[in-house]
């Protein structure tokens, strides 16, 4: 049995909530089945961390670096470029990355942020096409996974970058009131008005839609950032080790943190998605380094279609393919290991989008802890409501990683 203490974090996206009159006032991190992550608050501690820092807007992208241990208020510089640094995009000091998702929209409606869940293949025609009959000095577009593409401005020639939406955070609500605003912004609207047009008179998207999945309508750019500058994991906790994550801005956050995201087939950020693999992968990668980050992304896309089905479905997977089998996987290979689980932030299946009140966590530690205060922390369930019961609060999530390193605050 391998005697290094490994460190790990199950990370299941948009997992908490509110409670919800058709689950009779529960949430559905109450109401889901989740026996395992049961087990980790029985056993372990259980609470409630703030992730997202106050006048910070909720987003995987702040709330993921806290749970990384870095404090977002310090590192943050945007979440595209995080993304681009997974998908190999280098980025100059003056270059600027914005997350370009391919949306539907209808009457200045934004309908789905994703496209109709486009397949990758559609996804990277219409990118080809709509590359191919633009040209503005400095505009590169990259194809990336379903929806989420990439597009970089070389040469960004402004000091502040625009203000710009989320098209998650305006699903069935108007375009108009959350089109980019401030430096660049016109050259942003410009392009996301071109694609409309391109995307309808493009023979080839036209051809790829009768093969493959989804709805393409339109460019929606957004999330816009320069390249991220942070001391390594390796360097401040000696942690050496991997992500697990169909997202790129996952795997982003890892590389600038000095990990390396280990791929797993049939990964698919949905309700589909290889969760035993992702399991497997990660016993795996712990036997080659003694940290990693595994990422589920199914709860988050389910809160953000508002379908309490699906986000309960995916909860209780998350528990049933991931969690279990970690647990017991580890406990049959490592001696010597800690464990943290949580959501990044609440994505309520009421509003469809995130918001930022603190969210549950359990974590244990097989060598116990070093702070007397953690005593009698624990709790029977895993849920909002339990954690807060607890009454152990950590209002700066970036520190809870120091928590599970070293068994105290």
């Amino acid at each position: 049995m391998n005697d290094e203490m490994k460190y790990i974090i199950l990370l299941g996206d948009g997992m908490a909530d509110t409670p919800l009159e058709a689950l009779n006032g529960k949430t559905p991190l109450e109401y889901a089945k989740t026996p395992n992550m049961d087990s980790i608050a029985q056993k372990g501690i259980c609470g409630l961390a703030r992730t997202v820092p106050k006048g910070m807007i909720p987003g995987s992208d702040t709330a993921n670096l806290s749970v990384f241990g870095y404090n977002p208020a310090e590192s943050y510089t945007g979440r595209a470029p995080l993304e681009a640094l997974n998908m190999n995009i280098s980025l100059g000091p003056r270059d600027a990355a914005f997350r370009c998702n391919i949306v539907k929209t209808a009457g200045g409606i934004m309908e789905e942020f994703n496209g109709g869940q486009i397949d990758t293949a559609l996804s990277m025609i219409v990118i080809e096409e709509i590359a191919a009959r633009i040209s503005y000095p400095g505009i590169v577009l990259y194809p990336g996974v379903s929806y989420r593409n990439m597009m970089i401005w070389r040469g960004f020639p402004y000091d502040e970058l625009p203000a710009t939406a989320p098209p998650h955070d305006i699903t069935g609500r108007s375009t108009a009131p959350h089109m980019p605003k401030g430096p660049g912004a016109g050259l942003l609207i410009e392009i996301m008005e071109k694609s409309r047009e391109i995307i309808a008179s493009s023979r080839a998207v036209k051809v790829a839609m009768k093969r493959y999945k989804g709805a393409p309508e339109s460019l929606w750019l957004w999330g816009g950032g320069r390249k991220p500058s942070m001391a390594t994991l390796t360097e401040r906790f000696g942690l050496r080790g991997f992500t697990i994550s169909a997202v790129d801005l996952i795997n982003g956050i890892g590389r600038a943190a000095g990990l390396v995201p280990c791929s797993v087939p049939g990964a698919t950020g949905y309700l589909d998605t290889n969760y035993e693999g992702k399991a497997a992968a990660l016993l795996d990668c712990l036997e080659r380094g003694n940290f990693v980050y595994l990422h589920v992304e199914s709860p988050d896309e389910s809160g953000h279609e508002g379908s309490l089905e699906h986000k309960l479905q995916a909860i209780e997977d998350f528990d049933k393919r991931v969690v279990g089998p970690v647990l017991e996987g580890v406990a049959n290979r490592f001696k010597r290991h800690a464990l943290l689980v949580m959501p990044d932030h609440p994505t309520p299946v009421k509003i469809k989008t995130h918001s930022d009140e603190p969210v549950p966590f359990c974590m244990y530690r097989s060598t116990g802890w070093n702070d007397a205060s953690l005593a009698g922390k624990s709790s029977q369930y895993y849920s909002e409501p339990a954690a807060g019961k607890t009454g152990l609060f950590v209002p700066e999530g970036h520190r809870l990683i120091e928590l599970m390193i070293n068994g105290k605050l």
